[in-house]
């Protein structure tokens, strides 16, 4: 008798009893959407989230099924109104972040806003200063911002590097619109400046770069991102996923300078002529432990962080938690 013969057919019964399963193992299966779909997201200096605001206005996030409201921060702590719940996300300065991180706050990072580059934070002077090289100085006196951020922690790297004792300088909180008033008085002898303050200074003063802040210890220098409170990001992994995509393609978008040049006087009191001058640093499309993890380790290593803080434990893991 021929066995092939009959095992043919059976092979085909066996497949028609066992219907369409054998094939619909293999069928795709819809990605469950997010918890959200609305994010209300802090915002703070123009430059640094020109992208996120550029997708927003564009209408960019909604491909991604969400709605993204966006809150000027002003002279708000965005931290705080994040563990207050008045917000899912928040823009903040890394060191902000880190610091409270280090202090205990439960966050969870889901960008980075800005890189720094040439010239795009530095220490300046008037055009009739007597301070004209880093080292003039024994003792400077630095304006900065703020005290204990990203402008006493550049100033002392790039005045550090050039031979200054750090323990010298002079630092005294001043507003960044309030600097070149400060200067004209001698209350300062440079102000660590950033764009587009430092434009402005050129333009309307003459003033002059004594240093580069991007440099050295601080070259290519992440500045700022975004987070959102890890309990938030735990109940909401999917939500924050799409966020960070979408964020990603709006920082992407953001590689070509004339992008965020042309946007910058729509949503901001940066004029044409000055989005035309400015220096620009870079937009990362993505999260990097290894990168932000310079600015962990400059802090630490200048104090304003008590132990070294371990930034790796702050990204979104595989499972996007």
């Amino acid at each position: 008798m021929n066995r092939r013969g009959r095992t043919i057919p059976l092979v085909a019964a066996l497949l028609a009893t066992a219907g369409c399963s054998v094939f619909s193992s293999g069928a795709a299966t819809a990605p469950a959407p997010p918890e959200r779909t609305t994010l209300r997201v802090g915002v703070g200096n123009a430059i640094d989230t020109a992208p996120l605001r550029i997708a927003v206005a564009a209408g960019k996030f909604g491909s991604a099924g969400l709605t993204v409201r966006l809150v000027e921060l002003g002279a708000d702590d965005g931290l705080a109104k994040l563990t207050a719940g008045d917000l899912d996300v928040t823009f903040a300065s890394d060191i902000a972040m880190f610091r409270a991180a280090a202090g205990g706050a439960a966050l969870q990072l889901q960008g980075e806003a800005y890189t720094s580059g040439p010239n795009t934070m530095a220490l300046v002077t008037l055009p009739d200063s007597d301070y004209t090289v880093p080292t003039a100085k024994r003792a400077p006196k630095i304006a900065v911002n703020m005290l204990d951020d990203v402008g006493s922690l550049v100033a002392r790297s790039v005045l550090g590097t050039a031979g200054v004792d750090e323990n010298k300088i002079k630092f005294q909180a001043v507003p960044f619109d309030r600097m070149p008033q400060a200067l004209q008085a001698g209350d300062a002898d440079a102000a660590l400046m950033i764009e587009p303050y430092i434009t402005r200074a050129e333009k309307d003063l003459g003033a002059h770069i004594l240093a580069d802040g991007a440099r050295g210890s601080t070259l290519d220098f992440p500045l700022s991102g975004y987070a959102a409170a890890k309990p938030f990001a735990q109940a909401n992994p999917r939500t924050l996923a799409a966020f960070r995509t979408a964020l990603g393609a709006a920082q992407e978008n953001a590689t070509d300078p004339a992008v965020v040049r042309d946007a910058l006087p729509k949503f901001s009191d940066i004029d044409t002529t000055t989005a035309a001058l400015i220096s620009l640093g870079s937009y990362p499309a993505s999260l990097n432990g290894i990168r932000l993890q310079r600015v962990a380790d400059l802090m630490h290593n200048s104090g304003l962080l008590a132990n070294r803080l371990d930034v790796q434990g702050l990204l979104p893991g595989k499972t996007g938690y």
